[in-house]
């Protein structure tokens, strides 16, 4: 059954008083520079737009005065207010527009970079640290709401520009008008001091719960078949769903939050605009404004409580750094080294692992491992379950590097040699094969490099698999994802795609587990005779594949117990014990 799952980070709000996380800093930092000619272009122009704001009011109320006073200039106002109209209208249009880019660009970049980095990693790490439906959730919501970042800040300046400008010509109007403003100012700013300071503990609580509940429904769709014949379909849906009411708690904290300082800034800014418009009324009464100065003023005091709505763009800001926060956990996973060393021309394959430790959280799943594949052998490794065979398929090809020690290919350190070889000459094969492409052919040719026709057809055919391809409506050609397979004809493509690109080295993680024993020797025989000839490191599970090899590598616990023949180990009941639950047919091979 799916394990449930425990919380994927430690809560949010002790990280919040540690000060700037340098992994938000890392992603918002990236996404400016990578966004940055279209960042710069919505801060002009949503400035380019404050500006055209700013100005209007007194041009419309210089334009009102005129034409009270049947003043001269009064066509070049008009004019002049249309042009700023019509501006305002334009830039906002395009602010809307070149936000709307820059914010699917930033966006698609920093998925693009958190894919790159979840792939460069080994496996079992990215296991370790991320469970799959948390890392759905930093790569698709978390990294939109990191994408926004630039866009928020380009038009969070002119969410400011615009306030302050216009307060600053509600003055030069009235510096009466200006000081019952400012009287209720010092109230706005604890108001946004507030929320700024509450938002973002809750924020980041609220997307480390919405993670969990992903990887919880993540598990149980990948075991939907499990719980439909343990019929336990009620007690997985009441799992998956227990972070709700938290989900809920946090959201309903969140939105109290933003709405208080919705509440607090719809309230106090009004009753600010209301005092300007009293103020102005009983100035213009005693003829110390005009009528169209107070209109410019009654514009420019609707304009400085334009401040409750910097809310909005804090809470956006807010969002934008709780989530660069959670993609930048995976994006600062350090990388492994790469070389650039290149392989030894026409090498046989050796391998070699020398003092090899890998370890899995603080515990040691292969120790001190030291083992030789002599170039164009084959050897098995057998062990017990947990004994560490496919950790060690991983270390041979450089899926994973190990804690400590070192793997050699022909005399060069795997960590030293050029990875874009090392992936041609080294060739996998695995249990449970993962199939790519848009057909059947191109799933086989899936790989470092593209296999003719011809050479995809002879990997099939060495795989077992050419005689239920060619059965396909289609063939090659056949729509992968139309495909009928059963666990075996699957496993025979992933196998035939390791021999379409073998190199000097082919690891069979239990390739062959699903495999009939007739099928299984073809495969053998095939890989003698049909394949690029080299070395083959096997993980078995049957006899028969450790009696074919030229050596067995027997783990225990993680350590290396014995290399030698096949027959030779036979003799000992502990390595016969490895092989207690093959079948009497694998058993009579061996003996």
């Amino acid at each position: 059954m799916p394990r449930t799952p425990g919380p994927s980070s430690p809560p949010s709000a002790p990280a919040a008083r540690r000060g700037p996380d340098p992994g938000a800093r890392s992603v918002l930092t990236g996404a400016f520079r990578h966004s940055a000619v279209r960042t710069l272009a919505v801060c002009l122009f949503s400035v380019a737009s404050a500006a055209a704001a700013l100005a209007l009011p007194a041009v419309l109320g210089h334009t009102l005065d005129l034409a009270l006073g049947a003043r001269p200039g009064l066509h070049g106002a008009l004019v002049l207010c249309a042009v700023l109209l019509s501006a305002e209208v334009l830039l906002d249009a395009l602010v809307a527009l070149t936000g709307g880019v820059t914010t699917a660009r930033s966006t698609a970049w920093l998925r693009r970079r958190g894919i790159d980095r979840l792939l460069s990693l080994a496996p079992h790490r990215v296991a370790d640290r991320f469970t799959p439906g948390d890392l759905v959730t930093r790569l698709t919501g978390n990294a939109a709401d990191a994408g926004t970042a630039p866009t928020s800040a380009a038009t969070g300046l002119a969410a400011v520009i615009t306030p302050v400008g216009a307060l600053i010509a509600l003055a030069l109007t009235d510096i009466w008008l200006a000081a019952v403003f400012l009287a209720g100012l010092p109230l706005l700013t604890r108001l946004l001091r507030r929320f700024a300071r509450g938002s973002s503990d809750s924020v980041r609580r609220y997307q480390r719960v919405q993670a969990d509940l992903a990887t919880r429904l993540v598990e149980a769709l990948g075991g939907a078949r499990t719980i439909a014949a343990a019929g336990t379909a009620g007690r997985e849906r009441a799992r998956v769903l227990a972070p709700l009411p938290e989900l809920g708690a946090q959201g309903r904290h969140m939105w109290q939050i933003y709405g208080r300082a919705v509440v607090g800034s719809s309230i106090l800014v009004p009753l600010l605009t209301t005092a300007v418009l009293a103020v102005g009324g009983i100035r213009l009464a005693y003829g110390s404004l005009s009528v169209g100065e107070l209109l410019a003023a009654s514009r420019y005091a609707a304009l400085t409580a334009g401040l409750g709505g910097i809310v909005g763009q804090l809470n956006a800001l807010v969002r934008s750094r709780a989530a660069a926060h959670r993609t930048g956990e995976l994006l600062t996973l350090p990388t492994p080294p790469q070389g650039s060393r290149p392989l030894p021309a026409d090498g046989p394959g050796r391998l070699e692992l020398r003092a090899v430790t890998v370890l899995r959280g603080d515990t040691p799943a292969l120790r001190d491992i030291d083992l030789v594949v002599p170039g164009g052998t084959t050897m098995a490794v057998v062990g017990h379950s947990g004994a560490g065979k496919s950790l060690l398929a991983a270390v041979a090809g450089r899926l994973t590097d190990p804690d400590s020690g070192q793997v050699l290919l022909d005399g060069i350190p795997l960590d030293e040699a050029d990875p874009a070889q090392l992936r041609r000459e080294i060739g996998y094969a695995f249990e449970r094969p993962a199939l790519f492409g848009a057909t059947v052919g191109a799933a086989i040719g899936f790989g470092p490099y593209e296999p003719p026709d011809r050479a995809i057809e002879a990997a099939s055919r060495a795989a077992g698999a050419d005689s239920f391809v060619r059965l396909l409506p289609g063939g090659y050609a056949a729509p992968l994802t139309d495909a009928p397979l059963s666990g075996g004809e699957v496993q025979r493509l992933g196998l035939a795609r390791a021999f379409a690109h073998a190199g000097r080295l082919l690891v069979l993680d239990d390739a062959t587990s699903s495999l009939d024993s007739v099928t299984e020797l073809h495969v053998r025989r095939a890989l003698v005779h049909d394949v690029r000839t080299g070395s083959r490191l096997l993980i078995a599970h049957r006899v028969s594949s450790a009696a074919r090899a030229d050596l067995v590598a027997w783990l225990e616990n993680g350590r290396l117990r014995a290399v030698a023949p096949h027959d030779r180990l036979w003799a000992d009941a502990d390595y016969r014990a490895v092989f207690a639950h093959t079948d009497d047919e694998d058993t009579r091979t061996a003996s």
